[in-house]
């Protein structure tokens, strides 16, 4: 795209600039606007000499004979300052139109408007180029101080050139310095351009200034509506300045779009309907997306559904879901999770396997292990595996004053229905 740029330059340039058939009033018609206190340029012709060797540059250039144009152009020794900076002018172009001739180009571009002797379109177009080449070749120090002088000179403001200063700005670190010309930028397009927007954005989001990240965000959802990603944006956003209710408000109408398209941005919308106290929803988003393979079916997804429905009081299928995980991580801990809501659900010999599960695989808190076995079992009518397990709830500190007020209770139902515990 910079080359065909450079290149449609060239052409422009090379005939507003009259090689040898312009005349004064054509030149002069198609002469920029030149600001107060810059002395406007002289329309002048190259020298006979030089002209009809440029007249043969630019033949062999028509001919895509790059070579053969720079030949004859860099065999020109001219004397005078105007042919010196249009030849100069002519070789730039050329060069800057080149793989791997950037650098080269800016010496040739730069010599052209050392001295002013070029007219006005001609050497304001240059200026303008050197501001773009010098954007190319990574200078952007020098690339803000061309753009500066061409807009200076001519008056003009234009947003393209705002924008591509604010790049500069950020490539060199300066990022305090991108917000004054993106908005000049987006207050002068015709049309909006995203462009700038993201620059402010940025600027804000890597300076850590959030709350103002967050407007330029919201601004680029209002201005941009049909474009998916402004909308996560925003929604990543507003959770970064904890503001979950907005945040969910964002997901919720980008998922509504069909925006909602990656697994991180599934998962941030089933965290703010969890966040929001909304488990239920949560884990139905979850669910969906699980059994359709967008969120991998692990151990962690399976468990966190799981830890969903728990806090919607879905005690049953939660224990379901920690079940499905503990088969895939053998975690003591997901059995224990498993056996735990099961003995909530009265799904009490369930419940057992469960937990048991749970002590084999050396879980901690075997104390609190072995005390909802002591429930489960007792509630399944099983005293006597009741009875083994108070007694081994009894050796942790953490539960020994509930299991030895369960202990007579125990032996009590037990004698009740002639089980002799001793």
């Amino acid at each position: 795209m910079m080359k065909k740029m450079f290149k449609l330059s060239l052409v422009g340039s090379v005939l507003a600039g009259s090689l040898l058939v312009s005349a004064n009033a054509s030149a002069q018609s198609s002469a920029p606007i030149i600001c107060p206190g810059y002395e406007k340029g002289k329309t002048q012709l190259v020298g006979e000499r030089t002209g009809k060797r440029v007249q043969k540059a630019f033949e062999a250039y028509n001919q895509d004979l790059m070579d053969e144009a720079l030949a004859i152009l860099y065999d020109i020794d001219a004397s005078d300052d105007f042919d010196k900076a249009y030849v100069s002018r002519f070789i730039g172009n050329l060069l800057a139109a080149m793989d791997g001739q950037g650098v080269k180009a800016l010496g040739y571009l730069k010599d052209a408007v050392k001295v002013r002797v070029l007219n006005d379109l001609e050497h304001t177009q240059t200026l303008k180029l050197l501001g773009d080449l010098s954007m190319q070749e990574k200078k952007y120090g020098e690339a803000i101080d061309w753009y500066n002088q061409w807009m200076d000179m001519t008056c003009k403001q234009d947003p393209d050139v705002y924008t591509r200063i604010a790049q500069a700005y950020y490539e060199m670190g300066q990022l305090d310095k991108m917000i004054d010309p993106a908005d000049k930028a987006i207050a002068l397009y015709d049309e909006p351009n995203k462009n700038p927007h993201v620059l402010k954005l940025t600027s804000y989001y890597e300076r850590k200034l959030y709350p103002q990240t967050v407007e330029v965000a919201e601004t680029l959802v209002k201005t941009f509506p049909e474009t998916k990603q402004w909308w996560t944006q925003l929604g990543f956003f507003y959770m970064l300045v904890e503001d979950y209710k907005r945040a969910l408000s964002i997901f919720e109408i980008a998922y509504n779009q069909g925006f909602l398209e990656k697994t991180s941005e599934i998962k941030a919308l089933a965290q703010l309907y969890a966040t929001n106290d909304i488990p239920f929803k949560s884990a139905q988003i979850q669910r969906k997306y699980i059994d359709s393979g967008l969120i991998k079916r692990d151990a962690d997804s399976l468990a966190a559904l799981a830890n969903t429905l728990h806090q919607a009081k879905e005690y049953e299928d939660a224990a379901n879901y920690y079940g499905q995980a503990a088969s895939l991580s053998q975690d003591p801990e997901h059995y224990r999770k498993q056996g735990v809501l099961l003995l909530t659900a009265e799904k009490y010999r369930e419940a057992v396997v469960a937990l048991n599960n749970a002590l084999e695989r050396g879980a901690p808190d075997a104390g609190r292990i072995h005390f909802s076995l002591m429930e489960a079992n007792f509630y399944a009518g099983n005293f006597r595996q009741a009875f083994v397990h108070v007694k081994e709830a009894k050796k942790d500190a953490s539960v020994r004053r509930n299991a030895s007020a369960w202990e007579p209770y125990i032996r009590e139902k037990a004698k009740n229905r002639g089980i002799n515990l001793s």
